[in-house]
């Protein structure tokens, strides 16, 4: 019997025009372009600059920060006030303030002849409080950074960070604070060497964004067309009248949904493969660890989605409400997965809720597996919680299709 119905669903698949589209064109543009987009690096930072110094100094730092990358540079204004008007009006996203007499104190101070502290301004807007925290960060950390071409860096009581001068006393001179001025002199040994410290970047070496988001996009693929087109099956049926039908046939319950979950098992594996392919060709993508182990892992969250998907068909009454009950589920298990906000960073009950997402554990499987190589044994939490998922939901669509005679 099962045979049958299965026959049944396959051929009611390929002869709908737009699912067999949806299933191989959305995973092949969503891996296309998502990643390019879905980049929360944050760059072309407009930068207005206030000089007043107009030294050679001050030259080579404004090329500096300009060189970098992240910043553009909008415009040189007069006075602090008129840079500060250019960020109300949205044309520039922060400000910096090159005080007079930079160039010559910061090339005295490199060559141990004064003490004078001095300060670089920098303003930031935080409409946008991503963008404008990390803007100013950058920027501080090219100032420092600069700075520490001309002399030595240390760290000051309390965390805050300045850029100083060693004197042939072993007095250290602060001579460049860049969020605000104060003057601080620090007895140090004569033989004091800066230290410089080198990050070592596990995993992600290059620290690109585009490999953290791809495995999550390929996640959120699979819950898109495992998810909702399910969802739309029974209840399509309900409002064709051709349910009917099937209620009075000696089916029973579970080959009914074992019948209607099968083919959107096989469309996931589809749409997984087609996404694996775009990331290799695409991209250069290809995980650290077992494409078996993504496969056995995602066989598990597909069973999970379209059981969840044939739950919500079951109680849906029209195509219409169907799609706002799985809409809702689906853009609430995407959020509390941690696919753009980290979990760390939520509420505690934040943190707890996310627990019923089974987005939270596939995601977590596919970026391990991508970028550290996990094997199945190094995610046991995951594997227990998924098959739960799917027992629970299959279990439920099961119990919840109510078959007439």
């Amino acid at each position: 019997m099962l045979r049958y119905l299965l026959e049944k669903e396959f051929k009611q698949f390929v002869r709908n025009r737009f699912l067999p589209r949806v299933v191989i064109g959305l995973p092949f543009m969503a891996l296309l372009l998502f990643p390019l987009v879905a980049d929360f690096e944050i760059k072309n930072i407009n930068l207005s600059v206030v000089d007043n110094d107009h030294s050679s100094l001050s030259a080579r730092l404004v090329h500096k920060v300009e060189s970098s990358g992240y910043f553009r540079i909008t415009g040189f204004y007069p006075s602090y006030n008129e840079a500060l008007q250019s960020i109300e009006q949205s044309r520039a996203d922060a400000v910096m303030e090159i005080p007079a007499g930079y160039g010559a104190r910061a090339e005295a101070g490199a060559r141990a002849e004064a003490g004078e502290p001095q300060s670089v301004l920098i303003a930031s807007n935080t409409t946008n409080g991503m963008r404008g925290g990390l803007s100013s960060s950058y920027l501080a950390a090219i100032v420092q950074d600069f700075h520490k071409e001309l002399s030595g860096t240390y760290v000051a009581p309390g965390g805050g960070q300045g850029t100083v001068a060693m004197r042939d006393d072993g007095v250290a001179l602060n001579i460049g604070s860049v969020h605000e001025p104060y003057v601080e002199q620090i007895a140090l040994p004569a033989s004091t060497v800066p230290m410089e410290i080198v990050p070592s970047y596990r995993f992600n070496p290059r620290l690109v964004y585009r490999v953290y988001m791809i495995p999550a996009i390929m996640v959120m693929m699979l819950s898109v067309i495992c998810g909702f087109l399910p969802a739309l099956n029974i209840v399509s049926e309900k409002e064709s009248g051709t349910i009917e039908q099937m209620n009075v046939t000696p089916v029973s319950r579970s080959a009914f949904i074992l019948a209607k979950l099968i083919p959107y098992w096989v469309a996931g594996f589809i749409v997984l493969t087609i996404c694996f392919l775009v990331a290799w060709m695409m991209y250069g993508f290809l995980p650290v660890g077992s494409f078996v182990t993504i496969y056995l892992f995602s066989a598990l969250f597909v069973l999970a989605m379209s059981g969840f998907g044939l739950v919500i068909s079951n109680y849906a009454r029209t195509i219409q409400q169907g799609i706002f009950m799985i809409f809702f589920f689906v853009i609430t298990f995407i959020f509390m997965s941690g696919l753009y906000t980290p979990i760390a960073s939520m509420p505690q009950w934040a943190q707890m809720l996310s627990h019923v997402s089974p987005l939270r554990y596939i995601i977590s499987v596919f970026r391990l597996v991508y970028l550290k190589g996990s094997t199945s044994t190094d995610l046991a939490e995951p594997l227990l919680a998924l098959l739960a998922f799917a027992t629970l939901f299959n279990g439920w669509a099961i119990l919840s299709y109510r078959k007439t005679t």
